[in-house]
């Protein structure tokens, strides 16, 4: 391999604003090329000649992988690996390195917000004061829409690892109890409940696991049905854990206190989704900006400079598939 590695970032916009250092990453590497986005039909173009590829969202098929002869590193600028081809890299002897843990302070924070807006209805009571209902009203305060104080509430949360973890520690702070729920494939732990015990125990629920086949759809209406009627669904893992359709058709009914999501099953949702309906209440949607805190990007840009120095130095980290 070269000892001044080109390197080609596919989707530089997605991650950098203008608002970070891209020095680390330009120290490891002979020459680095910046693109704002790429359509599939320029991928395998753009990677020409190049030994790294990083992509955050850009898809590496086997085609192009097989186009790309002289790749031999793809950096993933995310911890999800869906949009590359890992058995393709495996049979072309490329490494696959992700990132892991840059966004644990931002996504925790922003679960919590989420979970604050719902408690304490901040969404209505902001649309009552801009709707004029307060100035109308014959009290010196509103309180048209009922307040849910978190403290001695029960947290059920799905997925304890980094980012589970972080949140539980927040709503302790609070003064909520939490609990863990079992995951499908995983193995028996006695501190995990199954979902049938857990669900009808919790005042909020908070999801933070991966999605893979065992966990599509892992709450649907028959789950939903098992919650408290005022319990609180956090989602800010992915957005096929929960079946929308149904959620939508719960809110509707009255059932669930409210729904606070930062994932949709399709991103950005161009083909309209169940849960952008205009008409359903208690419902927070935000666009998969969990994450995005100048200090979370700023820690991937420092993970990928780390994961190309690692490979070219002979001891690869944070290696996938």
């Amino acid at each position: 391999m070269s000892n001044s590695p080109r390197a080609v970032f596919l989707d530089h916009s997605s991650l950098d604003l203008g608002d970070l250092d891209m020095t680390p990453l330009r120290q490891v590497f002979g020459e680095l090329v910046l693109h704002d986005t790429c359509t599939p039909e320029q991928v395998a173009e753009r990677l020409q000649g190049a030994q790294v590829a990083i992509s955050n969202k850009v898809h590496l098929s086997a085609a192009t992988l097989t186009a790309c002869p002289e790749l031999k590193l793809v950096l993933v600028s995310a911890t999800g690996t869906n949009n590359v081809d890992l058995a393709a890299a495996r049979e072309r002897g490329i490494t696959v390195a992700n990132c892991q843990g840059y966004g644990t302070a931002s996504v925790a924070q922003h679960a919590l917000m989420l979970l604050l807006n719902l408690a304490t209805r901040l969404p209505d009571y902001q649309a009552a004061v801009r709707d004029g209902a307060w100035q109308r009203s014959s009290q010196f305060c509103l309180l048209d829409f009922p307040i849910i104080e978190l403290q001695g509430k029960t947290l059920g949360i799905l997925g304890h690892g980094e980012l589970g973890g972080a949140f539980a520690r927040l709503a302790e702070a609070l003064g909520m109890r939490v609990l863990y729920g079992a995951l499908p494939g995983r193995t028996d732990r006695t501190d995990r409940l199954a979902l049938s015990e857990l669900l009808p125990q919790v005042d909020a629920l908070s999801l933070h696991c991966p999605l893979n086949e065992q966990t599509r759809n892992l709450i649907g209406a028959a789950e939903l049905a098992l919650m408290k009627p005022q319990a609180l669904l956090i989602n800010t893992a992915r957005g096929g854990l929960v079946d929308e359709q149904a959620l939508a058709d719960t809110l509707r009914a009255g059932h669930l206190g409210g729904a606070a999501f930062d994932v949709l099953s399709e991103e950005p949702p161009r083909n309209g989704n169940p849960l952008l309906a205009p008409d359903i209440p208690r419902l927070i949607i935000t666009p998969h900006n969990a994450w995005g805190s100048r200090e979370s990007r700023q820690r991937m840009i420092g993970q990928l400079a780390e994961n190309a120095a690692a490979f070219f130095a002979g001891t690869p980290i944070r290696v996938v598939g």
